[in-house]
């Protein structure tokens, strides 16, 4: 069985104050324990909250790495730092780092293997632009997206990687893919997965969604049998609204 993730990704928020203040908040209000809560933070939090959330479940993750274990690679972080400090869940291949600091399919493929080999668990990120889905493309460019990134990696390292469909045209737009069409994808992902290792890994592999998922939406999404949970952006950085996500 697929236990449902909710992954709050915040990107580029919250002081380490800000973010003390919120993570103390949720970790004091009920949450559904049978919901995987993540929260993946700007590096400068990390150590902090990893204290903060120490006596819960709640899982600490990066949203970025090297692939490198150390070396002169200024202003970079290793996964061995992070498994250091206890993060064990790390974004690989936002499509924010594809687009604006030039990420390849090659360069994700290279971090996945990084995260794998310190133990460490990637949350891979693929997705269209609305130019691609509107070209009738989306398949083709989120199947390139997943071999790519998966090339090297055996069966077992694989069962270890969480998948987040992230439609570019939805992240932060507002829009969101409809439940049925989001559930489409996945399953088209679920099956590319099947094609690379087996039945067993495309069958237990989480997959989550991401695009505006909001309080609003989230059952809508949740009622669909591909979809695992969700990757959280700006519904993330409020506790009112992250533990709606997680209590859908």
């Amino acid at each position: 069985m697929r236990i449902p993730m909710i992954a709050g990704n915040w990107k580029m928020n919250k002081t380490l104050d800000e973010a003390l203040e919120l993570v103390k908040d949720i970790k004091n209000e009920e949450r559904d324990k049978d919901v995987e809560a993540v929260l993946c933070i700007p590096y400068v939090n990390l150590t902090e909250v990893k204290k903060l959330i120490e006596d819960t479940d709640i899982k600490l993750g990066a949203q970025n790495v090297h692939w490198e274990d150390s070396g002169a690679y200024t202003g970079e972080i290793s996964p061995l730092m992070l498994k250091n400090i206890g993060v064990e869940y790390v974004i690989i291949g936002h499509s924010e780092r594809r687009q604006y600091f030039n990420e390849t399919d090659e360069i994700v493929n290279k971090k996945v293997k990084a995260v794998l080999n310190h133990g460490l668990k990637p949350i891979l990120c693929v997705g269209e632009t609305l130019a691609e889905r509107e070209k009738g493309i989306e398949e083709d460019i989120v199947g390139e997206q997943i071999k790519n990134a998966l090339e090297g990696i055996s069966e077992e390292d694989a069962s270890n990687i969480v998948i987040a469909y992230e439609p570019i045209w939805a992240i932060g737009t507002g829009k969101t893919a409809s439940s049925k069409d989001a559930n489409t994808m996945l399953g088209f992902i679920r099956n590319i997965l099947g094609d690379i290792y087996n039945k067993d890994l495309k069958n237990n592999i989480r997959i989550l969604y991401g695009g505006s998922v909001k309080p609003a939406n989230i059952k809508e999404l949740m009622a669909e049998d591909e979809i695992d949970g969700a990757l959280v952006g700006g519904a993330s950085l409020k506790k009112d609204d992250f533990l709606s996500l997680i209590n859908y």
